[in-house]
């Protein structure tokens, strides 16, 4: 259905959008910004059938519609080479099984080292020059799944899948202790911690916040636990967990015994809709980075 043509991209409109108008498809659909709108009406950066036509014009199958969707884009980013494990890949989107020790983007003008840096090698190996545009963001010792947009329309269209929490992320965890009860759901707001310049904490005046989980397994002194979150506040399952008084094993900020040389937290799947192709993309991501076996889990 859909073709990459240099900087452009072809799509060959299917039933299920058919009767909609260009405007719609754009706006509703993908949940377009008004500057790439604004930018694609000034430089006809939409066309139909090769041609420029009014963006109240009617789609019908079959239709070829065409997108300006790789114009290249300044960045602050040194591209960088390091090796990527892919989990999905196509002309919108990427998928990445991220290590852990690994920060997701640069914290300050200049830095290499990063994901982000990595990512912005890989597109350009592609001949691709957009932004890199990271959907969702992982701690740097947190392993896992996470996805990159390949172009601006992506980006916008992911954002607000994930806005509407119809992104889902299912991470797993070993903890200290044996949770009680085995399941249900943690809410509770989480602001900044005045007395320390990375940590968070549960409070009152805290942004809100929703966990879910489920112990998978105990062991004598730890629980592997399956996690998924309805909100993505920085530290999220950590904060929760400690709060608990579950913290995770290995991480030390927020009480856990440094039993393991990272805090023990996998994102183990990634689940969604595919807003450019309507098919169910679901991404397991392995790990042997992990203080027990979750091979099994990555194959369910």
């Amino acid at each position: 259905m859909w073709k990459r043509k240099g900087d452009w991209l072809e799509c060959m409109i299917p039933r299920f959008w058919s009767g909609l108008t260009i405007e719609q498809l754009l706006k509703e659909v993908w949940a377009a910004s008004k500057k790439l709108a604004h930018r694609w009406r000034m430089e006809q950066g939409v066309k139909l059938n090769g041609q420029a036509v009014s963006w109240r014009t009617e789609l019908k199958e079959r239709d070829r519609l065409q997108l300006y969707a790789y114009e290249p884009e300044p960045s602050l980013l040194i591209p960088e080479y390091r090796e990527l494990s892919v989990l999905w890949e196509d002309d919108h989107l990427l998928v990445l099984n991220k290590e852990a020790g690994l920060d997701v983007h640069p914290s300050e003008p200049g830095q290499t080292g990063t994901l982000a840096n990595a990512v912005a090698f890989y597109l350009q190996s592609q001949g691709i020059l957009t932004k890199v545009r990271h959907i969702h963001r992982l701690d740097r010792d947190t392993s896992g799944a996470i996805v990159f947009a390949k172009h601006p329309l992506a980006g916008a269209t992911l954002d607000r899948l994930l806005a509407r929490r119809a992104i889902r992320r299912t991470y797993v965890a070993l903890v200290h202790g044996h949770l009680s009860p085995t399941s249900g759901t943690i809410s509770a707001p989480i602001g900044r911690d005045r007395h320390h310049p990375t940590r968070r904490r549960v409070s009152k005046t805290g942004a809100v916040a929703v966990t879910h989980y489920r112990v998978l397994e105990t062991f004598p002194s730890t629980s592997l636990v399956e996690l998924s979150l309805d909100t993505g506040r920085t530290h999220q399952i950590r904060v929760h967990l400690a709060h608990l008084g579950h913290p995770l094993v290995g991480d030390v900020l927020y009480g856990g015994q440094p039993s393991f040389h990272r805090h023990a937290l996998h994102a183990v799947k990634l689940t969604f809709r595919h807003p450019f192709t309507n098919e169910e993309v679901v991404c397991l991501a392995p790990t042997s980075d992990f203080p027990v076996d979750l091979s099994p889990l990555a194959r369910e």
